[in-house]
């Protein structure tokens, strides 16, 4: 990766094609401006095609046309899918569904995790590519397999088993203790001894809930070890920085990033719009924070991208012109150093041969390629922010533990779903212009003005107690209902919900009071409550908002309650987005944070360092806005004037002449 500038870059899979288009990517590629090429992601086929006979003339070829050209590499050690021998040789590293059948090759990741077959093969390939490649100029970056967990990351076949109950083993280290964390007592489900336990596997009734969340923890777990494998490898016969790319996106939950982070030289994301959802912009927005969260602040690596549809959601719309721009300035303003795509050259063939490149099968002839220069040439221009840090003074607590435990089989509403409480809040929060720090439950917090809680369903006494003291210490914070219920083991926290936070915002809960999909309820406060209302009293706290119908009216809806120095604000229900925004705007004005006013399809982000601020403004409506800065407009190349003009669908990165 260059040590100045954004890296732009892409993925290549040169074994599709003939050497005579190798040379033209090349070419094509420094026109571009690509930086670094991601290659041998699904090389192991065409490395090792048959047990132990490996081939690299043309994975040798490919470095040095690359390297040629002065361009880096991004190497993959190529284990993210097993080749056809090894399946047909071993079917016994194939994964296992919850019902017991198995999954066959065809398409990618098959393979157990847990499998000493497939790791043992894996393993031997890295050795050979690390040996080759790993003091290569052109080596960048090192690739760890690809999307672990992506497909493959909850296998129940009996190798897993054995290996679950060895990860029990060590995290209980009595059959006693586990008896007590998984509330054994409840359906005759008591162990006697550690060979009695299966992974949860389809049932005829709901499954063990601590089961089911323990099973999770042991299958990120198990990837993890298995990313560290390889990276052993890597690191003792080269100095280059390992990384492997996250799937922080709203479809992909197994696997608990928290934990994955610090063993990343280098925190890279895959991040692709989702048509599916309601939002899918502010959703692209969210997954930057929370990546920029796991990266500690740090800048970090969007790894792939679209450049326009891509070929596995039931409707792949491509992107208008503009659009693929502001998607990678959002990226950028949010933390971003390095922006790739999957892919370089559309593939003419397979699973993919509908997915967009930065090459598209027209060629360059196109709106899209000229979309990829235009993009090529801002990155150029606004290459003096990499190193340059976000500025946040609110912190969002995110916890895939308590997305799992939060939508697990038996729970009170089926409608009711972690991610979409997470997006509520995140949203309210970017329509007003406020940049969130995305942090772990186990996050230091006493940098923030203000705390967000949502859905927290499942938090530790260590994280509870740290909320609280956070704002006995004169901090801000809000959490939504169904937070702070269960302990780590999913047990609830009796004495009334919200259990672990209920002195902090002095309420009490007695009863949940679910309202159906289509049912809504009027607040006094002229809000829309969907979803969720709570048989609540307050104990310190105030009301601010009560039901007027519905199942509990005149019940408190929103409470302020006033904790040592602080303040903590709880919302019982669902709010329509406008009631949200609102209330996000009065908690977030009385916390001393900084609102814009902007219609919400403006964003504004800063990112400051070496004494300068950035002030990245990404237009994503249809009429042009004005913003009051002093500065140069790296996009345009223009001083603003004390004032920035950012046409519908622009974008905007102001050097600011002193803070924006």
């Amino acid at each position: 990766m260059k040590s100045l500038g954004i890296t732009l870059g892409c993925d290549y899979n040169p074994e599709q094609w003939t050497p005579d288009v190798w040379r033209e990517d090349v070419v094509l590629m420094r026109e571009a401006g690509i930086d670094l090429v991601a290659i041998n992601i699904f090389g192991w086929s065409s490395l090792e095609p048959s047990a132990g006979r490996y081939e690299f003339a043309a994975l040798d070829e490919i470095i040095e046309l690359l390297h040629a050209a002065g361009i880096r590499i991004n190497l993959g050690t190529g284990t993210s899918s097993p080749p056809p021998w090894l399946t047909t040789l071993h079917p016994e590293v194939l994964p296992v569904v919850a019902d017991g059948t198995t999954r066959f090759p065809g398409g990618r990741q098959a393979w157990c995790p847990s499998s000493p077959v497939f790791r043992d093969r894996a393993y031997a390939l890295v050795r050979e590519v690390v040996r080759r490649y790993g003091e290569h100029p052109a080596l960048a970056l090192w690739h760890v397999s690809n999307e672990l967990g992506c497909h493959n990351a909850l296998c129940y076949c009996e190798t897993s088993a054995e290996a679950f109950r060895s990860w029990l083993r060590r995290r209980y280290g009595k059959i006693e203790t586990l008896n007590e964390a998984w509330g054994t007592a409840f359906w005759s489900q008591r162990y006697g001894d550690w060979a009695e336990i299966q992974p949860p596997r389809a049932a005829l009734s709901i499954r063990n809930p601590a089961q089911l969340v323990d099973f999770q923890r042991f299958s990120s777990d198990e990837l993890l070890d298995h990313y560290r494998g390889e990276t052993a490898i890597l690191r003792a016969h080269s100095s280059v920085p390992v990384t492997t790319n996250f799937m922080v996106t709203a479809h992909i939950r197994n696997l608990d990033y928290w934990s994955w982070a610090p063993e990343m030289d280098v925190i890279a994301n895959d991040h692709y719009l989702d048509h599916r959802l309601g939002d899918p912009v502010g959703e692209l927005s969210f997954a930057a924070d929370l990546t920029r969260g796991l990266a500690g602040g740090a800048p970090w690596m969007l790894m792939e991208q679209s450049a326009g549809a891509v070929n596995w959601q039931p409707y792949n719309l491509t992107k208008a012109p503009g659009e693929m721009l502001r998607n990678t300035l959002t990226h950028v303003a949010r933390g971003a150093d390095s922006i790739c795509f999957f892919q370089w050259r559309a593939s003419p063939q397979g699973a993919e041969k509908f997915h967009s490149a930065l090459l598209p099968h027209a060629g360059t002839g196109t709106v899209a390629w000229r979309e990829v220069l235009r993009l090529s040439e801002t990155l150029n221009r606004i290459g003096e922010v990499a190193g340059t840090t976000v500025e946040s003074d609110v912190a969002l607590i995110f916890s895939w533990e308590s997305w799992w435990a939060a939508e697990g089989e038996a729970r009170p509403s089926q409608a009711v779903e972690y991610l979409d409480q997470v997006h509520a809040t995140h949203r309210a929060l970017r329509e007003l212009g406020v940049t969130c720090d995305v942090v772990s439950p186990d996050a230091d917090l006493s940098g923030y003005r203000l705390v967000v809680v949502p859905c927290l369903y499942m938090v530790g006494d260590l994280a509870a107690v740290r909320i609280a003291d956070y704002v006995a210490g004169g901090g801000h914070l809000l959490v939504t209902f169904f937070s702070g219920i269960v302990d780590e083991r999913d047990r609830i926290r009796l004495g009334g919900y919200p259990g672990a936070f209920r002195d902090v915002l002095g309420v009490l809960t007695e009863e949940f009071a679910p309202l159906k999909p289509d049912h809504e309820v009027m607040l006094t406060n002229g809000g829309v409550g969907t979803l969720w209302t709570e048989r609540l009293r307050t104990t310190t706290a105030s009301p601010i908002a009560s039901y007027l119908d519905g199942p509990l009216p005149g019940t408190p809806a929103i409470t302020r309650n006033e904790f040592g120095d602080g303040v903590a604000w709880y919302l019982a229900t669902a709010v329509d987005p406008h009631t949200m925004q609102d209330l996000m705007l009065n908690i977030a004005k009385n916390a001393g944070v900084t609102v814009e006013e902007f219609d919400g399809e403006v964003e504004v982000v800063r990112r400051t360092g070496d004494g300068r601020t950035y002030l990245f403004v990404v237009n994503h409506g249809s009429n042009p806005v004005e913003y009051p800065v002093a500065g140069f407009d790296l996009v345009s190349a223009t001083e603003t004037g004390g004032l920035l003009r950012v046409a519908g669908g622009g974008v905007a990165v102001v050097r600011a002449e002193e803070p924006a």
